[in-house]
């Protein structure tokens, strides 16, 4: 298409006018070129963006109460999140916490295409139960969890008084100490390879442990290390009885440890 031309005189020469309507058409063509090479840009930016940070491997830590697999869907839950810089975005470095049963989730990234997730779970004391419920406590006595289901390793807790409770707040009683020695039963247990069905204490917070058909009277909670060190020995030559093995006298030095059959 040819602009309409108008030539004027002028001292020294001709100028040659253009009328607006083809200057508009010229920005209008330049502006749709630089549209389109943005368009191209950002095409090419995003198909890097999703063929570069692709997430294609998951590695997953420290999990014993969730599979790999419900952990890689508390994080990786839907299409933006299989991209490892859309992640990197969303955690930073933040971990993810408010998950029952565990303290938080560290979110980390080896190289563009894998994600590391490392699982640190919360130390489990025991359990109370309650109108069908089993409510997990802490070491501080907080209640951090609560199901129907029963967690491995982790002993019912009984002759525990208290009126009420409430999620995530300690359970109600005098005596807080008690949560610390449930916690340390609890690891030592582990440490000795032991599974007790059950922790009592009594109004005087005397530790009774039960193991099958069997009662172990441990007294107050001195030498407990070394009391259940002998129950190592001790409790598979009980298998299948019923009775009580009475250690709240023993002590390194004189062992004080009797069986009374039922």
């Amino acid at each position: 298409m040819t602009a309409a031309v108008k030539t004027l005189p002028k001292r020294g020469g001709k100028i040659t006018y253009i009328k607006p309507k083809a200057q508009g058409m010229q920005k209008g063509m330049k502006a749709a070129l630089v549209v389109s090479i943005l368009l191209l840009f950002l095409a090419a930016l995003l198909s890097f963006v999703l063929l570069h940070f692709r997430v294609e491997t998951v590695r997953v830590d420290g999990n014993l109460r969730y599979t790999d697999e419900e952990i890689r869907e508390m994080v990786v839950k839907d299409y933006l999140s299989e991209n490892t810089l859309f992640l990197r975005m969303k955690y930073g470095n933040r971990p993810i916490e408010n998950v029952p049963y565990l303290e938080r989730i560290d979110v980390t990234f080896p190289d563009s295409h894998t994600v590391r997730l490392v699982v640190y779970e919360k130390a489990l004391a025991g359990y109370i139960e309650y109108l069908g419920q089993y409510m997990y406590f802490d070491r501080q006595g907080i209640v951090v969890a609560s199901g129907t289901e029963l967690i491995p390793g982790v002993p019912q807790v009984l002759g525990l008084n208290y009126d009420y409770f409430v999620m995530h707040e300690p359970l109600p009683i005098a005596n807080e100490q008690v949560f610390q020695q449930v916690l340390n039963i609890t690891q030592l247990l582990e440490k000795y390879r032991l599974s007790a069905d059950k922790i009592f204490f009594d109004k005087n917070y005397n530790i009774y442990l039960y193991f099958g058909g069997v009662e172990a009277e441990l007294g107050e909670a001195v030498h407990i290390d070394e009391k259940l060190a002998q129950l190592v020995n001790i409790l598979p030559e009980l298998e299948g009885e019923r009775g009580i093995l009475r250690m709240k006298d023993y002590t390194p030095t004189s062992l004080g440890i009797t069986y009374e059959g039922r």
